[in-house]
Order: structure tokens, then sequence, then C-alpha cells
């Protein structure tokens, strides 16, 4: 394997403009990559016999011993099975946090050609594979989709054998799939393009990124997290499939509603009424908490528009996190004093997708845009 050096893997988070639920019924979504990051890299170490994971505020860390690797994603996929089957529910694929990474080396692992003439079976090197991140666990932000970006990047360059963003695009899809029980197109899109892309049919596109990317800019934008949900996506995605699935006059509405959104960023309009229209068809589905129907109460109150940025929850009280709208920063902040306890931050648009970097520079080339080739 070639040697980490100082390099690190970064991978952004995301946010979803509009489009949450209905995206699964064939009508368009947008999802834009945000500055919070998180970065893998491997330290090897040559007198252990196994990979110990290093995560900062997820996991004490575990030992996987290499010799197991093979059996442990062959196990993993295993599990996958029995749940695509109905006899193990999504929570129980992954056994703790560090897993999604480890099988993600493990599948990087068994497809790619190893360099240097090593016969594919022979094992990587022993070491500590670390990881930090700002993203928050389980807020709808993508924080399974980075940390499985920033693992293939970093192995691709451990390997010397680097991929176009597309391969790695439906490299985080599969992977992903453990921890949600489908991987999502939405979430692969944001950390390996990056910027803004309209999802569709799984299929990705650019809208007027740099002009959108420039109205977001202009500040009033914000994330805002209360609480992480206490439903899993797929039990909120089961939960409108059952009582919703078939309504089309609804996701054609949803459909309409990301349009015009994506209309009024693009051309100048106010994306307010955009907003708020997504609100009220998203809260016709049942997944915003009291909660967060409070929370966008207050916005709204003061002349914003706020919605969740995710799957909501079908139980508990938060909805995780939020994108809120509010040009009136004195505004704004008077409605923060009313809640606390909930962090926040101005939403800033990471136009780079997953990246090799140094530790005092970046090093590797963004993703390139889908379509666009090599």
């Amino acid at each position: 394997m070639k040697s980490p050096e100082r390099h690190f893997a970064r991978a952004p988070g995301k946010v979803i403009l509009s489009g949450e639920h209905s995206v699964v019924y064939g009508a368009p979504a947008l999802v834009a990559a945000v500055e919070l990051y998180t970065n893998v890299w491997f330290e090897p170490i040559h007198l252990s016999t196994g990979l110990q994971t290093a995560f900062a505020d997820l996991s004490q860390g575990q030992l996987y011993p290499l010799t197991l690797l093979k059996t442990f994603k062959r196990t993993l996929d295993e599990r996958f099975d029995r749940f695509v089957r109905g006899d193990l529910a999504v929570q129980k694929i992954l056994q703790r946090p560090d897993d999604l990474a480890v099988y993600t080396m493990s599948a990087l692992l068994q497809m790619l050609p190893v360099p240097g003439g090593m016969a594919p079976h022979k094992l990587p090197v022993p070491g500590r594979l670390h990881s930090t991140s700002d993203l928050p666990l389980g807020a709808g932000m993508g924080s399974s989709a980075a940390v499985i970006a920033a693992t293939i990047v970093l192995y691709e360059h451990l390997l010397n054998h680097h991929q176009s963003s597309s391969e790695r695009f439906e490299q985080v899809r599969f992977c992903e799939r453990l921890q949600h029980g489908k991987g999502s197109a939405i979430d692969a899109a944001a950390v390996t393009y990056g910027g803004i892309n309209r999802v569709q049919n799984g299929k990705i596109s650019a809208p007027d990124t740099a002009v959108m990317a420039d109205r977001l800019k202009d500040g009033g934008w914000y994330w805002v997290l209360g609480g992480i949900p206490t439903a899993s996506t797929g039990e909120c995605v089961s939960s409108v499939r059952q009582n919703y699935g078939s309504d089309q006059v609804l996701w054609r509405a949803f459909e309409d509603c990301t349009n015009a959104l994506q209309s009024a960023l693009e051309n100048g309009g106010s994306p307010k009424e955009g907003l708020r229209e997504n609100h009220r068809l998203l809260r016709r589905l049942g997944v915003i908490p009291m909660a967060a129907l409070a929370f966008v109460a207050a916005i709204e109150q003061v002349g914003g528009a706020a919605k969740i940025s995710g799957a909501g929850s079908v139980h508990g009280a938060h909805a995780g996190v939020l994108l809120v709208h509010l040009p009136d920063a004195e505004a704004f902040e008077t409605v923060m004093r009313q809640f606390p306890d909930y962090r926040w931050d101005r939403l800033t648009i990471s136009e780079s997708g997953t990246r090799l970097c140094m530790v005092d520079k970046d090093v590797g080339a963004p993703g390139e845009r889908p379509g666009t080739g090599l």
C-alpha cells in the first residue's frame, strides 16, 4: 500500500433544500453539500495484527483482525439479505458505528486491483483508521455517506488506484444501504460531487450551481439542529409509503414545489413561499414532530421560512436538522433565544465533494460534475 504520508480524505455533509420523501416517488430533490466535514486518515502500525478504529466522539474503537476482514464483509452482506427478506431490522445490520467504514474498506479492497503485482487476496497493511467529524450523527446531515466517501477516497490513494466520481457515487450508495436499508442518491450526490445537485429517479444533474450558490451566500440561510430523531429514516419512509405511497397528486405537488424553489433560486425570486409550501406538504406526511413544528412556526411568525431537511421523525420530539431562510439576522437571533439548546450556524456551501487533502493544503481535485467524464 502507498504510504499515507500526511494525507487524509475529507467529505462534506449535506442539507436537502427540497424533495425529501417525494424523491422516492420520482419527484426531484435539491441537495446542497455543506462545509461541515468528516475526515478519515490511516496510521500504519506494522506490529499490529489488525485494523484498529479510532473515531473521535463516535465510538471507543474496535480492533478488526485482518484475517477476518473478508468474513466480516460477508457477514454484513448476509445480514442485509436477511433485512431484505424481512427477517432482520435495519438497525441490526451494523453492530457499531465503526462497521460502516471498515465494510467500505473491505469492499473496496475486494473490488480494486492491488498494485505492485500483489494478488487480490493479500491483506492490507495493519494500522489505525482515524476519523473526526463536524457532523452530528443521525441528524440527517449525511454523516454515514460522508464517512463512506472519505474512506473510499483515502484507500484509493493508499492503493494508488483512483476512480471516477461516478464510480464513487455508486459505491457510496452500495455501502450506505447497510445504514438505511437503501443507499441514498441524495446523500451520495452531495458527498461525491459537492455544490448543489438535482436528484431525480437516481439520476444526478447540476442546476445553475453558480447562481444558486451565490443566492445561498447572500445571507439569511441557516441550518438548525434541535435534537436527534428517535425514528430511523427507514421507519419514516415506510410510514409514508403505507399512508401516501399511491397519492400521485401529492407527489406532483412536491415536484411543483421543488421546481418553483429551484426557479426562484436561479432567477432571483424569493424562496420563502416555496419553502413554506414544502413545509406544509411535509406536515401532511406526518413526519414533523411537535418541537420542530413549534420552531418553524416561530420562524414564520417573524417573516421567515423553515422546513425539516431530511426524513423527519414519526415519533418523538425532534426531526433532526432544519433549513431556515430569514434575511433579518436580528429577527433570527431573537427566535434562537427562545430555543437556547438548539445548535445552529450559517449555511455555507461546500463547492467540492470528497477529496484527498494534506495537513497544510488540498492535493486532490474536487469531483467532476455529473456527466463531464474524467
